[in-house]
């Protein structure tokens, strides 16, 4: 338990590092990121890809958008419906770069061999789904 609290400490804190020094979050970042591989994404698309609540990116989306790294339309088949893009200035910030909470994970699994990798990652999947149940 020791170790998860450690990493979800790291996480948060590499997080508040990157949005003084890079001018997002972890999870804004994580948005940034998947946007830029699923240009026109929609909230719950975001929300699945990210395990969270679609409401819980309603906040995240809206500072992304108020700082002129996200843009919004409706969708043409749906106009209940939003389809997120980035902007220019996104995509630029989509760009791999040092300090990110991503790059240290890179960095760690890197160091890893593939056996080793493949534990590591069924460990931390069951961990997942595990929180992610509803205990009865």
């Amino acid at each position: 338990m020791r170790l998860l609290w450690s990493l979800a400490h790291g996480l948060q804190s590499r997080s508040k590092r990157m949005e003084s020094d890079l001018g997002v979050t972890g999870p804004q970042r994580l948005v940034i990121r998947i946007l830029g591989r699923a240009p026109g994404a929609s909230a719950g698309t975001l929300a699945r890809a990210m395990c969270v609540h679609p409401s819980t990116l309603t906040g995240v989306l809206r500072r992304l958008e108020s700082r002129g790294l996200v843009e919004q339309k409706r969708d043409n088949g749906d106009a209940r419906r939003k389809l997120f893009t980035l902007t220019a200035a996104g995509r630029k910030l989509d760009a791999q770069q040092a300090g990110t909470a991503e790059a240290a994970v890179r960095r760690a699994l890197g160091r890893l061999k593939a056996d080793e990798l493949g534990s590591a990652t069924r460990a931390l999947a069951l961990v997942a789904d595990e929180l992610a149940r509803q205990d009865r």
